[in-house]
C-alpha cells in the first residue's frame, strides 16, 4: 500500500510519512508539481496527498495535470492536504478534481478514516 505525498515543506513531509508508516502505508514524497506528475505516472498509488500551496505550480494545477496524464482507470484518489482552512477551500479542491480534503494539522484518526475510505475504494491492497 503506497501513498504519494506531494508536499514542499520538509517538516510536513516527515510528519506525513511518519503518520503513514504508523498506518502501515509506504510513502513516496514529491516536492513539486513536476515530480508529483512524474511519480503518479511511474507507479501505482493507493492515494495521492496533495498540498494545495506548493511553489511555482500549486496543487490545484498539479491535480489537473495528473488527471490529464493518467487514464481514469489508473488515476488514484487525490486528497487535498492544506492548512488554508478558508471558507470555500473544500469546494475549490473538489472543483479542481481532487476527491477529498484534509485540513492541516492532520489528525491520525482523520487520516486513517480517509485512507480506509479511498484506498479500499480503489481496491488497493
Amino acid at each position: 500500500r503506497r501513498v504519494l505525498v506531494a508536499e514542499d515543506n520538509p517538516v510536513n513531509q516527515r510528519v506525513a510519512v511518519r503518520m503513514l508508516e504508523k498506518l502501515d502505508y509506504a510513502a513516496d514524497v514529491a516536492v513539486d508539481r513536476r515530480e508529483a506528475v512524474q511519480m503518479a505516472q511511474a507507479a501505482p498509488y493507493a492515494v495521492i496527498l496533495m498540498d494545495c500551496h506548493m511553489p511555482e505550480v500549486d496543487g490545484y494545477e498539479a491535480t489537473r495535470r495528473i488527471a490529464r496524464a493518467l487514464p481514469a482507470n489508473r488515476r488514484p484518489p487525490i486528497v487535498a492536504m492544506t492548512a488554508a482552512g478558508n471558507e470555500g477551500d473544500r469546494e475549490r479542491c473538489l472543483a479542481a478534481g481532487m476527491d477529498d480534503y484534509l485540513g492541516k494539522p492532520v489528525r491520525m484518526d482523520t487520516l486513517r478514516a480517509m485512507l480506509d475510505r479511498w484506498a479500499a475504494g480503489a481496491g488497493v491492497q
